[in-house]
């Protein structure tokens, strides 16, 4: 990070109205001791595990009362340094700061320690013990965050743990749909049931025994006959329904698809494609071509993301989409490993590795790291609403939205378009101007004080800023995602 980078984040940071769970704020003067360090090491990187956050601050310089008062902790650059090695020899996994910052900032010298998260299912000990913020507190890591943490390791393992134990080779054929396993991964269909089975498990579908096979949960998932077939994975089938209007209170057809996901994929998008008014196929109207209301490449993308990024470990719960009128959501269980905010830019985090990684493969999916980006795009080319992201501790959502015209939008939707668009410009090397925000909403030249409009109510929702902050003009102006 650059100078002008860092100062500007602490003007972020002591522009909050408190410290959080993300960020400390100490005035360490000419010294601060190495244990209270650590445990606020293991405390931030915790929270920022649990956060979904790429970092946690902590702020030498700064008092009680935020005021900026510097600090000559450590005055030499050698001895700053030598803190990461002092700070993984005491820590779990031997972690350490990704950084460690200088800059003088009102005339002080201040220090930022950029600490990163625990690691996925790992809680961050410091000498063995786990530490944590209950607000602006340094306390001992509560057991229900050290298991929220740790549940994140039983995830990673869930898809090669056994969902049918003990199975003749035979059973494990009529319980998996093997022809459509070689058809889909594009493999020559062997002569003999042994080699049939070799396949399967060089793959992870199966484990061999000594005399019988187990099927894994990987392999159940996909290839499944019928998903109720397996305990454990009998809520996991993805629920599909169509509804009248706008609300729930009237369900026209729940679409049954109780086979596995590589079986059920791509007829619940044809599905999806063939219920929705203007998606129905050349071939059934005609010949007279019809436009699609939801373009086939994101409904493709994000019933895929939801499959994969789940939380397997919820109890009771399966990844769900719901046809409205005006909309589709897409819901999976599971809070999202990175901020919602960040879909567009961030390098992704799976629950499910094996499972993302069969499932590209298998083209179900996009590569690793390029779906969300595509997504928003294709509804940019359709002149679509920006498609809406939520999250909660329990659930992940993505909205669908049907077209409308600028004047149908509300500020939000005018807020989340302008956003989505700035990071799209920004992963493609480009800045957002009000031209290309005019040309996203469909908004006439003449018109280009209400694009000025939206980018101040995008500024003003701190999701946006400007490239140079001392140009004077809004019309010619370039903008940034805040994160950039």
């Amino acid at each position: 990070m650059t100078d002008t980078d860092l100062i500007a984040l602490l003007d972020r940071l002591l522009a909050l109205p408190a410290e959080t769970e993300l960020l400390e704020f100490k005035t360490a003067g000419t010294s601060f001791g190495i244990d209270v360090l650590g445990r606020y090491f293991s405390a931030l990187s915790n929270e920022a595990n649990l956060h979904r956050q790429d970092q946690a601050w902590l702020v030498f310089g700064v008092n009680d009362k935020r005021q900026v008062v510097g600090t000559q902790y450590r005055p030499s650059r050698p001895g700053l340094d030598s803190l990461k090695g002092e700070v993984a020899a005491k820590t779990s996994n031997n972690l350490s700061f990704i950084d460690i910052h200088e800059v003088l900032y009102a005339g002080q010298r201040l220090v930022l320690f950029e600490i990163p998260p625990a690691l996925q299912g790992v809680p961050t000990a410091w000498q063995g013990h786990y530490y944590g913020r209950n607000g602006e507190s340094l306390t001992a890591l509560s057991l229900e965050k050290l298991e929220r943490i740790r549940a994140q390791a039983a995830a990673t393992r869930f898809e090669r743990e056994i969902a049918l134990k003990g199975q003749s080779a035979a059973r494990v054929l009529e319980l998996l749909d093997y022809s459509a396993f070689f058809r889909l991964f594009k493999l020559p269909l062997p002569t003999t049931q042994t080699r049939l089975l070799e396949k399967l498990a060089q793959r992870d579908m199966v484990q061999s025994r000594a005399a019988a096979y187990d099927i894994t949960n990987l392999g159940a998932l996909l290839f499944a006959q019928n998903l109720g077939d397996f305990e454990r994975l009998g809520r996991k089938a993805i629920r599909l329904i169509f509804y009248q209007g706008r609300s729930k209170v009237r369900t026209l057809r729940e679409v049954p698809a109780p086979r596995g996901y590589a079986l059920e994929f791509e007829g619940l998008v044809r599905t999806i494609g063939n219920m929705l008014p203007g998606n129905v196929e050349t071939k059934f109207i005609l010949r007279e071509q019809s436009a699609p209301s939801y373009p086939p490449l994101v409904l493709s993308e994000l019933i895929a993301n939801a499959l994969i990024h789940q939380d397997f470990l919820a109890q009771g719960v399966s990844p769900q989409i719901d046809v409205f009128e005006n909309r589709i959501e897409i819901t999976n269980p599971g809070q999202p490993l990175i901020d919602e905010r960040r879909f567009i830019d961030h390098a992704p985090r799976s629950r499910n590795e094996l499972l993302a990684g069969a499932m590209r493969q298998l083209d179900m999916c996009e590569e690793r790291g390029s779906g969300i980006d595509k997504v928003v795009q294709e509804c940019e080319e359709h002149h679509l609403p920006a498609p809406r992201f939520e999250a909660s501790e329990q659930f992940t959502r993505v909205v669908l939205f049907s077209a409308r015209s600028f004047g149908e939008m509300d500020r939000q939707d005018k807020v989340r378009a302008c956003y989505q668009h700035a990071c799209l410009k920004q992963v493609s090397g480009e800045s957002m101007t009000n031209q290309s925000l005019r040309e996203r909403l469909g908004i006439a030249e003449s018109n280009y004080p209400a694009a000025s409009r939206i980018i101040t109510d995008t500024m003003t929702a701190g999701l946006l800023k400007p490239l140079d902050p001392t140009s004077k003009s809004r019309k010619h102006a370039r903008y940034l995602p805040y994160w950039a």
